[in-house]
């Protein structure tokens, strides 16, 4: 298994990218200014999408498995090469999804914790009724992990370290 970055065409994985986002004109606002990495074994099977909004918060915008090969890791693999590649220059990672039975379980399992929620954002930003597991998506959820322990923490952790604690 490799995940490697995409520097361009990223439009060449736009099949994986609507099975996340249905919309292609949604994805195009962030597609560009985003950084773009897939999950190669034997065959690309998934690819993620993540920006940087600022204030130390590097956001997933784009998550996707091909359905041949969802729950077997690979998702999970993904947000943890991010997590770990980002973790030095960004506090947290979040991400935004519908109330959905199948993704917001999946970020939890991650270790993400609901944030907060924009009401009706898919009624009002999609240009037609968005269903997730037979469920209707209305509002946007947003889920965050710390990527750094808070300062006060890591100070303590070394100290206890040093002492021999």
């Amino acid at each position: 298994m490799r995940i490697q970055k995409v520097e361009t065409n990223k439009k060449q994985y736009l099949p994986l990218l609507l099975l996340a986002d249905e919309q292609e004109d949604m994805i195009d606002r962030y597609l560009d200014r985003g950084t773009m990495y897939v999950l190669d074994d034997s065959g690309v099977k998934a690819e993620c999408v993540v920006t940087d909004e600022g204030s130390g918060v590097l956001e997933v915008k784009n998550l996707a498995v091909a359905p041949e090969s969802q729950r077997k890791g690979y998702g999970r693999a993904l947000l943890e090469y991010i997590a770990d590649r980002y973790r030095e220059s960004f506090f947290v990672l979040q991400a935004g999804t519908g109330d959905s039975p199948l993704t917001v379980p999946f970020y939890e399992r991650c270790g993400f914790v609901r944030h907060h929620t924009v009401k009706n954002f898919f009624t009002e930003h999609y240009d037609h009724p968005i269903r997730e597991a037979g469920v209707r998506l209305t509002d946007m959820i947003y889920l965050r992990k710390n990527l750094q322990a808070p300062a006060g923490v890591l100070g303590r952790l070394s100290e206890k370290n040093s002492s021999g604690a």
